[in-house]
């Protein structure tokens, strides 16, 4: 049995990008330990199925919210769907997260073109405007009650850095960096700000068996712990965040990635 500290029972807490990946896996984690969840994500493809088999296996309420949330009108229509259900936010996870892997210049005797500027754009909006926008947006509420605890996902690139992945890799790193100045900013609230930079978790209901070999394959070669991560294993790192447990941490980024950023 768990600490009361790590109690987050009817905690509300709305997870961007949450309809498949690490979103699906921390929404599954807080709703199993007693927390009622939004689960927002672009389309219904994925979400509202996961928001009714998490809900079925967790006995809790799971809503699934469709918005674009890389924009201020999707960000505004999923904290007032959240706010209507449920009457409060405790706790934003600002997951919504991806990337395009091309150079940002196109190489010389590479056949891989470079980004375009539709693509650069869009890699920036995905990874950082949205935690910023959903930041701001639920940052009023949070303030008023003095409580209130903000999940951004970086990446173990925001260490590492990719070859082949420099803009999103600028955007995981800037959201550090955001995590860090909105910490300060609010700690004097009681709105606590952190980040977790997972390394390699793939969805096997995404990538599909032969994906998941493949997964296997390169983490054996790539990743110090030999594997790669289960998506129930950043849940776990977010519930820490997300209960009083740590309630003394605040603007710290946290790596989840079997040593790849050492």
């Amino acid at each position: 049995m768990l600490p009361d500290a790590f109690d987050v029972t009817d905690k509300v807490v709305l997870i961007t990008g949450a309809g498949r990946g690490i979103g699906k896996g921390i929404a599954q984690v807080l709703a199993e330990a007693g927390a009622d969840v939004a689960i927002n994500s672009l389309t219904p493809r994925y979400v509202e199925g996961v928001a009714a088999e998490i809900a079925e296996t967790s006995g809790r309420q799971v809503v699934p919210v469709v918005a674009d949330v890389t924009g201020n009108a999707g960000v505004q229509l999923a904290i007032d769907t959240v706010m209507e259900t449920f009457g409060r936010i405790d706790v934003l996870v600002n997951n919504l997260g991806d990337a395009i892997r091309k150079p940002l210049v196109a190489l010389p005797g590479e056949a891989t073109p470079a980004l375009t500027d539709e693509e650069l754009s869009l890699v920036i909006d995905v990874n950082l405007t949205e935690a910023i926008l959903c930041t701001r947006a639920v940052g009023p509420h949070m303030l008023e009650r003095r409580s209130g605890k903000v999940i951004n996902i970086s990446s173990w690139t925001a260490r590492q850095g990719g070859g082949d992945m420099v803009v999103y890799s600028i955007a995981k790193t800037g959201l550090a960096g955001f995590t860090r100045a909105q910490a300060l900013e609010w700690a004097p609230y009681g709105v606590h700000v952190n980040s977790i930079a997972p390394g390699i978790f793939p969805d096997p209901v995404t990538v599909g068996d032969d994906g998941m070999q493949r997964t296997r394959d390169m983490a054996a070669r790539s990743v110090p712990l030999l594997r790669h991560g289960e998506l129930c294993e950043v849940g776990y790192l977010a519930l820490y965040l997300a209960s009083a447990a740590s309630d003394y941490m605040t603007g710290q980024t946290l790596f989840l990635d079997g040593g790849m950023s050492l």
